[in-house]
Formats: structure tokens, C-alpha cells, sequence
């Protein structure tokens, strides 16, 4: 994106060593070059650069979906160059996706008749999902607050401080404040009845989370829904719920179907879900439903005459690709819901493999629920000599891709690693995760600890009795050993 850093001033030019057959001088890498190259030399250039990229497969921070079937691969490069937008042109792509979001609306049980249709759009992402959504809870209250006579110029949402960025982005962009309840150690989700305690009348809803990207948990969307009933009754006010459903929405109903969370509890009016997570499709595609027509004020629709037909749009942005759309359909028809049953049930299982295995190493707090999003968050016992930092970046040797991060306010003390299970996660990378972390934990045990470091260089430095380049020397040579014995041991065959 445009406001990223370029590089030095020494750094300003690409070399290629492979395509060097091709090309002769540096390429330009901020600047468009004068002359035109082989398309040869254009690939392995890229080629070159990209290898540099993690693994996809590695990469257990992302919930996105990393791996599909080749037939799905093929179906993806055929409609990579249709604009979804060009709905005259690409009828069937567009009934593909209204297929698609009458298949999520009855999966989140939609109150339809039996010729209703759903009321619900395709997205970029749950972000672009939870702008629409949040953008029709706002200008229903302001309607309602119109009528009224009221003032409809401080409108807020109730979240717990566990949400994605996307609402703190939707707040910022949209003038709503954003009234956050604040975790706490052992509870790192919103609490429905502090959230209700927050809501005041100016409140267009208040969104619950049906996996925290933090620990995988499910927020109690039955209880919320109970204590803001009672609380409407009580105000007069009608506060709506909106649930973000972006990790959970495509496992809660396979693996926990008798959990009330979706559109069962009548104070839920929307619910968005990311079909590129475990809806199991490449990164790009989003849903949001409705419960109803009423629930989506109709000013907020667009009735487009483009390149020959009327197309009612309700999003953020105009063109996007038809590739994803098509591929959700096709994971939908494709593995049906006892396909999504088993997949779901599958990374479960490896959730628990890879659970099990850390808690046999007795070193590590489990902070992730059994019941939730198939993730493992866990953190050190003891973090007094090495901490969570270190063994993520030393797992990056084994070319795991493993964050750690601290928890939102008030559990801001606690760090956390997370390992999100993936379809393509299996039980042999679950087992062979476990090993490589034990390696690393005794590899760390071996170092000097740094806060110990630390605090001999303040003492040294309070006494006089060595400078900080004496320090530095000492804890340098202190790594080289530990590398030099390393190589010892690992003898090549």
C-alpha cells in the first residue's frame, strides 16, 4: 500500500540473478524502468523475490484458508478475469451467489418462508461484511431517533476490546463510538452482562463474537440476547444484536448444532461469516445475511443501470473478481454438510493432538477452550528467563510461523501463542510442531536469559565495574558458544 516504507537510498534497484541471462542492468524497484524485458525475465525475477515469502501451509497464524481441490484451483483460473459487477453479462456467476446466500442463511437458521428469498450480499471479507452491517444498524437508529424527535448524532456499538480491527476501523470511518468491556486474566471475552450494563440509548447494537481471533472461544450469544431482552423491556428501547460469526460461522453449526447463537434468538438482525476462513475457500470473499428486509433500510441499496440491466448493490466497493464467489459454491455443493462435518470434526481432533502434546511437555498454560474455533493458545508457565517472543521467532527456523501476542486491555500482562488448525493441518505436523517446540524450549534453556543479562549490565553499569561494551562482549561470546557446540552435535550424513 502506498503508505509502506521504500528502502534506502543504496537499495534502490532489483537484481536477479537467474534472469540475468535476460537482463543485463538493474532494474529500477521503485520507479517504472524506460524499456520493456522478456516476459522470462519478469517471472523469475518475481519468482525470486517470492521465495523468500513464508510457507502457506506453515503459516499457523492465519484462520485463511490455505489449500483447496484442484478441480476448485481450475474453476478459479476460468472465471479469474469476470467482473462480478457486470451482472448482466455474468448472470449465472450472480445466481450463484444469491445460491449461496440463501444456503448460509438457512444454515444460521433465517426465519424464510417457504418461497422467501435471503436477504444477504457476497463481500470482499467480514470487514467489508461488518462495515455493511454496521452501516445498516446506524441509519435504522437514525430513522427511529428521527421519528422520534430525538437527537441521532452520538451513536455507539458495544463490543467487548477482544474484536477484530475491522470494528475499531468501521467506528473510525463511520463516526460511532466504540464502547469496549475490558477483558480480564482467565475471562478474555466480552461479558454479556457487562456489555448490557453499556448500552444506553444511543446504542444501534451490540456486536458479539462467535470465535475470539485471541483464544478461540464463543461469546454467549444466548445469555446476551436474555439479559438485553429484559433490558429492552425495561427502557422501551429495541437494541439489536449483530453477530460476528467471521471464524466461527462455518464450524458452530456442524460441531455444535444445538448451540443458540444465530438467527434462533430473535434479537439477532445480522450475522457476517468469512468464506475464506472456514468456509474453506482462498482469501476474498465474505458474507453478511439479514434476518429480514426490514433489517436492511432500503436507502442503503443502490439500483445501478450498468451496461444494460438494473442491479441493486449494497457494498463498498464496485468491481471485484467472480473467482471466489464461484469457489464458495463450490465447497458448498461439494462437500455438502457431512462434508463440512468431517472436516470440522477433523481439525478438532488435531486441535486436541496438538493440545495434549503441549501439555505433556509441562511447561505451558493452555488458554484456548475445548469447545470454540480449533485453535490452541497457550503461554509460558515460567516466562522469567525466556519469554513467548523468543519462541516464536525461534520456531521460524523450522519455518513455523507461530505469533505471539498480549492480550487486550485489562489482561494486557498475559502473552499468548496461538496455533490456528487449518483442513490442511494434519496430525503428523501437530506431532512434529510439539517436537520442534520442545527443541527450542531446550535450546532457550541453554541461552542466557536476557532479562538476566539485563539486570547484570544495570548492576555492572551502578557499580563501575564494566562498561556496556564488556556486557555486549560477554553475552557474545556467550552465543557463540552455544552455536559452535550446536554444530557439533549436528553431524551431516
Amino acid at each position: 500500500m502506498v503508505l509502506s516504507k521504500t528502502a534506502s537510498e543504496s537499495d534502490v534497484s532489483v537484481h536477479s540473478t537467474f534472469a540475468s541471462r535476460y537482463v543485463r542492468t538493474s532494474l529500477p524497484r521503485f520507479k517504472m524502468s524506460e524499456n520493456s524485458i522478456p516476459k522470462e525475465a519478469a517471472f523469475q525475477i518475481i519468482n525470486d523475490e517470492l521465495m523468500l515469502d513464508g510457507n502457506p501451509r506453515l503459516n499457523l497464524a492465519s484462520f485463511v484458508t490455505t489449500w483447496m481441490e484442484p478441480e476448485c484451483d481450475k474453476l478459479i483460473m476460468a472465471s479469474i478475469n469476470k467482473n462480478y459487477v457486470d451482472m448482466d453479462e455474468y448472470p449465472v456467476t450472480t445466481e450463484l451467489q444469491n445460491r449461496c446466500v440463501n444456503m448460509i442463511a438457512h444454515l444460521f437458521n433465517a426465519p424464510l418462508g417457504e418461497s422467501e428469498t435471503a436477504v444477504g450480499v457476497g463481500t470482499v471479507g467480514s470487514s467489508e461484511a461488518i462495515m455493511l452491517a454496521g452501516l445498516a444498524f446506524k441509519r435504522k437508529w437514525q430513522n427511529k431517533r428521527k421519528a422520534e424527535g430525538k437527537p441521532y448524532d452520538k451513536p455507539n456499538i458495544v463490543t467487548g476490546a477482544n474484536v477484530q480491527v475491522c470494528w475499531e476501523k468501521f467506528a473510525r470511518y463511520f463516526e460511532v463510538e466504540l464502547k469496549e468491556v475490558k477483558l480480564r486474566e482467565g475471562y478474555y471475552v466480552m461479558d454479556p452482562a457487562k456489555a448490557v450494563e453499556m448500552v444506553d440509548e444511543n446504542t444501534i447494537c451490540v456486536a458479539a463474537i462467535l470465535g475470539s481471533t485471541l483464544n478461540g472461544e464463543f461469546e454467549d450469544v444466548k445469555l446476551l440476547n436474555d439479559l438485553l431482552t429484559e433490558k429492552n423491556k425495561q427502557t422501551g428501547w429495541d437494541t439489536p444484536i449483530h453477530v460476528d460469526a467471521a471464524s466461527g460461522g462455518f464450524i458452530a453449526p456442524f460441531l455444535y448444532p444445538e448451540l443458540e447463537w444465530d438467527f434462533r434468538l430473535p434479537l439477532v438482525k445480522s450475522i457476517n461469516v468469512s468464506g475464506h476462513k472456514y468456509g474453506l475457500v482462498y482469501a476474498g470473499i465474505g458474507w453478511v445475511i439479514w434476518r429480514s428486509k426490514e433489517d436492511l433500510p432500503e436507502e442503503l441499496i443502490f439500483h445501478i443501470n450498468y451496461l444494460g440491466a438494473d442491479q441493486p448493490t449494497f457494498t463498498l466497493n464496485f468491481s471485484k473478481g467472480s473467482s471466489q464467489v464461484i469457489a464458495q459454491y463450490y465447497q458448498l455443493i461439494r462437500l455438502g454438510y457431512e462434508g463440512y462435518k468431517n472436516i470440522m470434526e477433523n481439525c478438532r481432533e488435531n486441535a486436541t493432538v496438538l493440545k495434549e502434546g503441549l501439555e505433556k511437555l509441562g511447561r505451558f498454560n493452555i488458554v484456548s477452550k475445548d469447545n470454540g474455533v480449533p485453535l490452541v493458545a497457550f503461554s509460558l508457565k515460567d516466562n522469567s528467563r525466556h519469554n513467548e517472543f523468543e519462541i516464536s521467532d525461534m520456531l521460524r527456523r523450522f519455518g513455523w510461523i507461530v505469533p505471539a501476542y498480549t492480550m487486550p486491555p485489562d489482561a494486557q500482562h498475559v502473552t499468548v501463542l496461538r496455533v490456528v488448525i487449518r483442513e490442511d493441518f494434519s496430525r503428523t505436523l501437530a506431532e512434529r510442531l510439539v517436537f520442534d517446540i520442545e527443541k527450542v524450549l531446550h535450546d532457550l534453556d541453554a541461552l542466557p536469559a536476557k532479562i538476566d543479562e539485563k539486570r547484570r549490565a544495570e548492576e555492572r553499569a551502578k557499580n563501575g565495574a564494566a562498561d556496556t561494551r564488556k556486557i555486549q562482549l560477554e553475552i557474545t561470546t556467550a552465543w557463540r558458544k552455544f552455536v559452535s557446540d550446536k554444530k557439533k552435535m549436528n553431524g551431516v550424513c
